[in-house]
């Protein structure tokens, strides 16, 4: 520690801390994880840093918080992080009524690339949620927090079912699924995309149970092995909120219910969010689906994003020369191989995902939001508070596992009308 300046402590958790710091020699502030070790949890600390230390060795990639070094200093492992201080909770606290379509589609186009990365290493997040996406003054985001991360080691093994912040969580983890992989990460994905347009959760459940209910009553019914897994575990308690009927259907219902949730949506923005919402995780698309599915790809906006994202990263490379440091490390930069297979990419739209486009609606469907610049970084958060949504104050860089959020307001998520 003796090369770092202790700033102030920005967040507590039960396993440990994480304190904004000064390098001594650079400037550069940096963020500081420290875990906690007691003669209690001292295994299960070590195995949790360990298992957090292996993974983030592997993940370096733009849109994702980098790891600077780790060090062991009186049998205690610090891992120190490049630092940011703005969460898409930020954002989404000061923008009334959302972010709007253009900057949502950019924030989530880079959790997907971020989120990519992760999973072409085996690994899944487990807990995307708003306060562990980060985002940059160029308007960068960087994924966060890999305390809950895991390897995907085999389709077949059994993982833990309590992960995630209960508004993300998939149906298979609802249910108590122990199968579950990938496609938790990208149900969260989802559900993160609906919040930012439109400003509130999409899913604000009070319980497990009120979650899941939430879920099937916008998107029809459980696959027929979660149907199975509910009906085994707790039939009483899902019966006081819906009926058998209610929660058990075809999957594909989900993209007409989307459609009346949000009417004045473009199809293709429908469709992507139906993608990722599918209630069987089988069916989800993948997140390389997803990265060139046509609602990015339409008006060359891989293209035209991708140029500016690697000007914004540029800049930030230079003001951080630690994390510059590490990224050049790892060879070339992911976004300069992007750029170099972008024009190939958006030579076609891929056909995978036509099944679930209406082809009227795409032929009489007028482009309702034409975009005039393509300006990374935009004033995207109001001057005035969102009222609908009052939170309690939270740690500017949330890497700590088990400390959570609590969102408290007049009117929780999205308003849900009977057809």
């Amino acid at each position: 520690m003796n090369k770092y300046e202790m700033i102030e402590i920005v967040g507590e958790g039960s396993y440990g801390m994480v304190m904004k710091c000064k390098h001594r020699e650079t400037g550069q502030f940096v963020a500081i994880k420290r875990f906690l070790e007691s003669e209690e949890s001292d295994y299960e600390v070590r195995k949790m840093a360990f298992r957090e230390i292996r993974m983030l060795k592997k993940l370096r990639h733009d849109n994702l918080v980098n790891m600077i070094e780790v060090f062991r200093r009186k049998k205690r492992f610090y891992l120190v992080f490049e630092y940011l201080d703005h969460t898409l909770l930020n954002e989404l606290e000061n923008a009334e009524g959302g972010l709007g379509l253009e900057m949502s589609k950019r924030y989530i186009y880079q959790v997907l690339r971020g989120l990519d990365f992760c999973h072409n290493n085996n690994i899944m997040h487990r807990d995307i949620k708003p306060e562990n996406i980060l985002i940059s003054p160029n308007g960068v985001v960087k994924l966060c927090d890999f305390g809950f991360a895991r390897f995907v080691n085999s389709p077949n093994e059994s993982c833990t079912d309590y992960v995630a912040t209960r508004w993300y969580r998939a149906p298979e983890l609802l249910v108590g699924d122990p199968r579950y992989g990938r496609p938790i990460d990208i149900w969260a994905v989802g559900c993160l995309y609906a919040e930012m347009v439109v400003g509130n959760p999409l899913f604000p459940g009070d319980s497990d149970v009120d979650q899941l209910y939430r879920i099937t009553k916008i998107l029809g019914g459980l696959c027929m092995k979660h149907q199975t897994l509910m009906d085994r575990s707790r039939p009483g308690q899902i019966l006081r909120h819906a009926s058998a009927d209610e929660l058990i259907g075809p999957p594909q219902s989900g993209l007409f219910s989307i459609r009346k949730l949000f009417p004045k949506w473009d199809i293709i923005a429908i469709d992507f969010l139906a993608q990722c919402l599918r209630m069987d995780p089988d069916l989800r698309s993948k997140s390389s689906m997803l990265l060139e599915h046509p609602f990015f790809i339409q008006d060359r906006f891989v293209d035209k994003f991708l140029i500016l994202l690697r000007k914004s990263i540029d800049i930030e490379s230079s003001m951080n020369p630690l994390s510059s440091k590490i990224l050049s490390e790892k060879g070339p930069s992911v976004t300069t191989n992007l750029l170099e297979s972008s024009k190939s990419v958006c030579q076609h739209f891929p056909s995978w995902h036509m099944h679930t486009i209406i082809a009227e609606d795409l032929n009489d469907k007028t482009k309702s939001e034409t975009t005039n610049t393509m300006e990374l970084c935009e004033t995207s958060s109001s001057s005035h508070n969102n009222p609908s949504r009052k939170v309690c104050k939270m740690n500017s860089i949330s890497v700590i596992p088990n400390t959570t959020y609590i969102r408290k307001g007049k009117q929780k998520g999205i308003v849900m009308y009977d057809y």
